[in-house]
């Protein structure tokens, strides 16, 4: 963009899994800041210490570099604008907000330790008087102990930001105007409009001394020069607030990107109780990153050529904020995987044993001609990469498949077929069992499932010329009941 330094982010909250939508936000602010030669900043929003979980950042960075998607500016690649971590950004925060107060954008508010309780019991007699619904807003100066916004009877307010603090019985909220609406544009929406009734005074300061993410997201977003907010749509409704911040300290909005929110197949918004919604699912089931961003791009998008496979450049060289539309898009999980297999099937067979080995560790186990072998027979039948252990498992030390007395007799037959065999190749191999099915009346299953412990996989033929005619003589010579599953 002319004469602009593009600077997106996102501000993942370190309060538990990391989330699919994360991945989403951070695709579109990665690929639109890197088309413009701009630059990806990832803030971590950790002003909510009731909800902190210790050690979710490290998974947040973990899933972005698996992804593939790395920052420019983070806690762990410091810019110049500095910190990235919010609950180190406290002062800066507080003198923003004393700067509100002295313009009477602010004020505090009375909610002592105690009102919680209040507050609770409250609900639990829905017949008692709130003492939250007291209160005018123009009490809310509390310049003379007067009841206060949370409708509670108050003292003189402190006189200073830490004060308030050391008494914990304070929180400072915005004062938003009753007399005119707000109004902004969503680049994706167009204008939005909210009535002056619609906008409550917002806490902007905690009685912790933290603040809340509207008052954070502006202050950082301005002093981090971010120049295209894109987030999910939950977000409209907080915007007018964010507007007003704006426009108090006198700064330039940022443009505003509301993207949809990711929905079930049922239409509801996508959530831990329907869907997979854990990033870290993904990469454990055995899905390319590759495939995923490129599945998570048509999420509210299309390719201008209506393509539906491309690589993560090839989407950054196309794609454009304005392009996304608002409507909720489906997120299809058998779509996902289709997406996934036809990634795998492209893959290079020395990059698909790359991935594999990465995945599954246990196949270094196997020889590296064997590999070399078994690669472009499961790059075909694999959806994830995490088929690739059932669809080999045979190969392993230890495999026995667990056979019925018939599978037995059956399997004692096939084992004397194949010790007559001089020449082990393929073809060889497939007469002798062509032989067994006709003379016992039976299908290719019940062959795999005496050599597999699966009714199908890989070409048994080759398997079995793969595996040696000393392996197969081993498992044909008698199964010891084992499920198949120990050696893995």
């Amino acid at each position: 963009m002319q004469g602009v330094m593009v600077r997106t982010r996102i501000a993942p909250s370190p309060t538990g899994y990391p989330h699919i939508g994360t991945l989403y936000q951070a695709l579109f602010n990665y690929a639109f800041a890197h088309r413009f030669d701009g630059k990806f900043l990832v803030r971590i929003e950790d002003t909510d210490r009731t909800r902190f979980v210790e050690g979710a950042e490290e998974v947040i960075f973990q899933m972005l570099d698996w992804a593939g998607l790395p920052e420019d500016e983070s806690p762990r690649k410091e810019g110049q604008f500095g910190p990235y971590r919010q609950s180190e950004r406290l002062e800066i925060y507080h003198t923003y907000i004393q700067k509100l107060l002295d313009q009477d954008k602010a004020y505090y508010d009375y909610y002592p330790k105690s009102a919680a309780g209040i507050k609770k019991n409250y609900q639990n007699k829905q017949d008692t008087p709130s003492p939250f619904k007291g209160g005018g807003r123009d009490e809310g100066k509390n310049k003379e102990g007067r009841i206060s916004q949370s409708g509670l009877q108050s003292p003189p307010p402190p006189k200073t930001i830490q004060e308030m603090i050391q008494s914990g019985d304070w929180i400072i909220r915005m004062r938003v105007p009753k007399d005119k609406p707000v109004t902004f544009v969503d680049e994706i929406r167009g204008e939005i409009t909210f009535e002056a009734n619609q906008i409550t005074d917002q806490v902007i300061l905690k009685s912790d001394g933290f603040p809340t993410y509207h008052l954070a997201v502006v202050v950082d977003d301005h002093l981090m020069g971010i120049t295209h907010v894109v987030r999910a749509e939950e977000w409209i409704s907080s915007t007018p607030k964010h507007v007003l911040l704006y426009h108090y300290f006198g700064w330039e909005l940022p443009k505003f990107y509301h993207t949809p929110d990711l929905r079930n197949p049922d239409k509801s918004k996508l959530s831990k109780r329907h869907g997979h919604t854990d990033m870290r699912w993904y990469r454990n089931e055995g899905y390319l990153p590759q495939a995923l961003l490129n599945f998570l791009a048509l999420q509210g998008w299309t390719h201008p050529q209506e393509k539906e496979i491309f690589s993560l450049n090839e989407f950054i060289a196309v794609f454009d904020l304005k392009d996304i539309r608002a409507v909720g898009p489906i997120f299809d999980l058998t779509k996902l995987t289709w997406m996934n297999q036809q990634y795998i099937q492209n893959l290079p067979d020395a990059k698909l044993k790359q991935e594999i080995i990465a995945f599954f560790p246990a196949a270094k186990e196997l020889s590296e001609e064997l590999l070399n072998q078994l690669m472009p027979l499961v790059k075909t039948r694999m959806q994830t990469l995490k088929d690739f252990e059932k669809l080999t498992k045979v190969f392993f030390a230890h495999f026995t498949a667990q056979l019925s007395e018939k599978e037995q007799t059956i399997a004692s037959d096939l084992k004397k077929s194949l010790e007559t065999i001089v020449n082990w190749q393929e073809q060889n191999i497939f007469a002798a069992m062509k032989d067994i099915l006709t003379r016992y009346h039976e299908h290719m299953p019940i062959l795999y499932h005496i050599l597999t412990g699966e009714n199908r996989g890989l070409p048994l033929p080759k398997v079995i010329e793969l595996l040696g005619k000393e392996k197969t003589m081993e498992l044909l010579d008698g199964p010891s009941g084992l499920t198949g599953n120990e050696s893995l």
